[in-house]
């Protein structure tokens, strides 16, 4: 099994996961990834995704050989490159800022892709939020969700969770942005007041350079003051990087709103838990 977007995922799969993320932080099993491989395909600048996927390996006695993105920028076809790391491999982790990659090492692989991250998609980073905010808040399915800012990999994968797991999610932002048509999991909105009024989980992304302006500070930067609108006991979930004073104020990161830097350590588990479940259903095809 592979995973490169969340879409592909049934509900009862997406549990199974955090089930054995579950697991995994009441009763750690070093030997749950014993004698298996693992290639990673990542650039230097990736921090939490990496760390966490490269210890997540070692702490269940697996072995990781990494590789910078650029490897996959050849001439030599997809279908070649994963037909070779296939006899030596378990599993291959990419994170490539070219969807179609993913999507096609997946094609052609008998062993488990995942999505470390695209500009399309960022699977795992989100299936963590939702699952550490599923241990913050029982009522997790029955909340609202806000996304605030641009049509990017963050706003994409918080849809498709929201659709597998019949969540309410607004995506607000300036027109142009809009990522799907209005369905029962998915409504985009240009005003952002009215919206953080019913909202309980406030979701951010780091801007590109067309929407860094005052204009767009003016209306939707998330602010101690617009957090005091939203409902109470309301979450501020600012995917990192974030960058103060820009789609999130200073003071609204300083606020007991922010849901910490502590809140990722989840990461770690989830990512271990993928490996896991993608590694056992490949051997069950096999069976």
């Amino acid at each position: 099994m592979h995973l490169t977007s969340i879409e592909h995922l049934s509900e009862n799969q997406l549990l199974d996961i955090y089930a054995i993320a579950d697991q995994l932080k009441s009763k750690p099993d070093e030997a749950r990834l014993r004698g298996k491989t693992f290639v990673l395909f990542f650039p230097d600048s990736s921090i939490r995704t990496r760390l966490t996927f490269e210890k997540g390996i070692h702490d269940l006695g697996g072995r990781g050989v990494l590789f910078p993105p650029e490897t996959l920028n050849k001439r030599e076809a997809l279908e070649d490159v994963i037909r070779y790391i296939q006899n030596w491999a378990d599993g291959v982790i990419v994170r490539h800022s070219d969807y179609r990659i993913v999507q096609e090492l997946a094609r052609y692989s008998a062993i488990p892709i995942i999505n470390a991250m695209t500009s399309t998609n960022h699977p795992c980073e989100i299936m963590t939020d939702l699952y550490t905010i599923s241990t913050l808040r029982e009522d997790f399915r029955s909340l609202a969700y806000t996304f605030v800012g641009h049509a990017g990999n963050i706003s994409r994968s918080w849809m498709e969770i929201a659709k597998v797991m019949d969540l309410k999610f607004n995506h607000v932002c300036v027109q142009g942005q809009r990522l799907s048509p209005d369905s029962r999991n998915y409504h985009f909105h240009t005003e952002l007041e009215p919206i953080l009024a019913s909202s309980d989980v406030v979701l951010t992304d780091s801007l590109p350079d067309s929407l860094r302006t005052k204009e767009y500070y003016d209306r939707y930067q998330i602010t101690l003051e617009r957090m005091q609108s939203a409902k109470q006991a309301a979450l501020l979930n600012p995917c990192p990087p974030f960058y103060r004073n820009e789609e999130v104020s200073e003071d609204a990161i300083e606020s007991d709103y922010f849901v910490g830097h502590s809140f990722k350590r989840d990461l770690l588990y989830i990512q271990q838990a993928v490996m896991i479940y993608c590694c056992e259903q490949a051997n069950q095809a096999l069976v």
